[in-house]
């Protein structure tokens, strides 16, 4: 291989590949004759020594004098995988240009005929080469990688995942993929707004980035997920104390722009160890995912392996999630109703509450704690709350036509409070039956509140101006503060039922009790006692001076027929 530098900075490296020496000889003077700038020209005279100078030294071009054969064609395939981001020009002596379109197809950026040959065809067909390669690694860039954060996307991350299991059947290298998500990530979008969730993902991703072998692959697999590959890891122990790294990584301070201040995030992590490598790339992730769902089951701020149990509960909960969507779908869902007594004065009937059942075609009715956890982590909590909103809001209008004191309370999960059109799907409900909006009392639980509390506060506001009354559900057992309690345009709260139960069993059970109530009247608010069962449990709470209560010593949840009966005909 000879080689032949002109002056300049920073030269241009032409790569020719030609077996004749003499031809080589003149399209090397032509190089020099027609390009303008500083030149290093490097000549081989075989395709395999020409791909080995590609991966030693690179190239800014290769001319590869080719004949019109299958073999010609397989040469520049070869040349384009030892450096995909080198524009090749094919020359031929032979060839026409139907064997010319046929090269650029197969990756060639230019087609030249030796015969044809002159300084400035050859300098120009350089430069075009050259933008035009430029405009395809610009574009396959974009393509395979993540505008934010520059990380490979999916498909690159599916690509070198699917190379590394190839990889892995022929050598036996271990291959891991972990599955990250950021928890509470939503929160910090809602309170700090889109811009500062962009900044906190560019700041992982470069954290992530910071830490990896040049081996191993980072990705932006969606939204505030990552996922990561790694090969020729010693043992299973390295994969978790490689997660151990990279959450320590995660929690580490993150400023938000001047005016956001600092903040701090946690991240759910779940591992998935390949030991079958004719597995799918789809199916490394997904085990992946699993993993890591089962993390955030766990509370998040952890890592999790995947194996068989966690296979068999995630298939159990797609299945779930599933029968869920039909049933929504097919209206199989329906709405109970658990009756509410007054405890002022005669013990009476003043309302219900709504509570959605599921009535599955094999299994039956489904009370509501096996699915909601479900629903709202699919977002179906949504269109469900709104559906039982609106039967409940028909109910309670044909029901008072009997008993007009009576007043229906229905239950909002933590995604339909940061749901931005709840007020005025809420709005239209009501005044589509011409329901008086003080009759609805909804109620939402101290954890709903505490996941984005600036957020809650402006729904609780729009749906407190609507004319509803609000209540705090589950009252106790959260950690909000009084004066953020006082904060919130509340009209009720319900003492959570583990304190109820353990009225008559606990001797400190009617200290709580009593503590709770006189917190919720020195708020102004009236205080509901939940679960109560027993004679006992109803002596204490009225003794303590609780407002009202429901449980089943009243009632269990009635289904429509059910409520009909118990107020007679209307």
């Amino acid at each position: 291989m000879s080689e032949v530098a002109g002056p300049g900075h920073s030269p241009a490296r032409v790569l020719l590949i030609e077996q004749d020496p003499r031809t080589a000889m003149l399209i090397g003077e032509m190089l020099r004759a027609g390009w303008t700038q500083s030149l290093i020209i490097s000549h081989a005279s075989r395709v395999t020594e020409a791909s080995q100078e590609l991966r030693d030294h690179g190239a800014t071009c290769v001319l590869l004098d080719i004949s019109d054969d299958a073999d010609s064609l397989n040469a520049l395939e070869h040349l384009a995988a030892a450096n995909p981001s080198v524009p090749i020009i094919v020359l031929s002596s032979r060839a026409g240009e139907e064997f010319g379109l046929t090269a650029v197809k197969a990756g060639a950026q230019d087609f030249l005929r030796t015969a044809e040959l002159n300084p400035g065809a050859l300098a120009r067909s350089i430069s075009y080469a050259l933008e035009r390669k430029r405009s395809e690694v610009e574009l396959a860039h974009q393509a395979l990688h993540d505008p934010l954060t520059e990380l490979p996307n999916r498909a690159l991350f599916s690509d070198r995942l699917s190379v590394a299991l190839d990889r892995a059947r022929r050598t036996g290298a271990p291959v891991a993929v972990l599955f990250l998500d950021v928890d509470s990530f939503k929160y910090i979008n809602d309170s700090h707004g889109h811009q500062a969730g962009d900044q906190l993902l560019t700041v992982l991703a470069e954290r992530f980035r910071e830490m990896l072998r040049p081996m191993d692959t980072v990705a932006r697999f969606g939204g505030d997920e990552f996922t990561f590959l790694f090969e020729e890891l010693e043992s299973e122990r390295e994969a978790i104390l490689i997660a151990d790294r990279i959450s320590q990584s995660a929690r580490q301070p993150v400023i938000l722009g001047s005016d956001e201040g600092e903040t701090t995030v946690q991240v759910s992590i779940g591992i998935s160890i390949v030991t079958d490598p004719s597995v799918t790339p789809d199916s490394v992730i997904r085990d992946a995912d699993v993993a890591m769902y089962r993390a955030k089951e766990l509370g998040g701020d952890r890592f999790e392996l995947y194996d068989e149990t966690a296979r068999v509960r995630a298939s159990r909960r797609l299945d779930l999630e599933n029968a869920l969507r039909r049933a929504v779908d097919h209206s199989e869902l329906r709405v109970h109703y658990q009756p509410r007594v007054s405890l002022s004065g005669e013990t009476g009937l003043i309302g219900f509450e709504a509570l959605v059942r599921w009535e599955h075609p094999d299994r039956g009715l489904i009370p509501a704690e096996e699915f909601v956890e479900l629903a709202e982590d699919t977002g179906l909590i949504v269109p469900i709350g709104e559906w039982v909103l609106e039967q409940a809001l028909g109910h309670i209008a044909r029901w008072r036509q009997s008993r007009p004191g009576v007043t229906i309370s229905v239950n909002l999960s933590a995604r339909q409070l940061e749901s931005p059109g709840l007020a005025a799907h809420l709005d239209a409900a009501v005044r589509a039956i011409g329901a008086d909006p003080g009759v609805l009392c909804l109620e939402v639980t101290e954890d709903a509140v505490e996941h984005n509390p600036e957020l809650a506060f402006r729904t609780l506001t729009a749906l407190r101006a609507i004319g509803v009354k609000l209540a705090l559900d589950d009252f106790g057992i959260g950690h909000s503060s009084i004066a953020g309690l006082r904060d919130l345009p509340l009209d009720s709260v319900n003492i959570d039922r583990s304190f109820v139960s353990t009225l008559g069993s606990d001797p400190e059970g009617a200290a709580v009790v009593g503590a709770l109530v006189e917190l919720g009247h020195a708020l102004g608010l009236s205080v509901v006692a939940e679960g109560v069962e027993t004679d006992e449990q109803l002596a204490r709470v009225r003794d303590l001076g609780c407002d009202g209560a429901q449980g089943y010593l009243f009632s269990r949840p009635l289904p429509v027929d059910g409520v009909h009966a118990l107020l007679g005909p209307t």
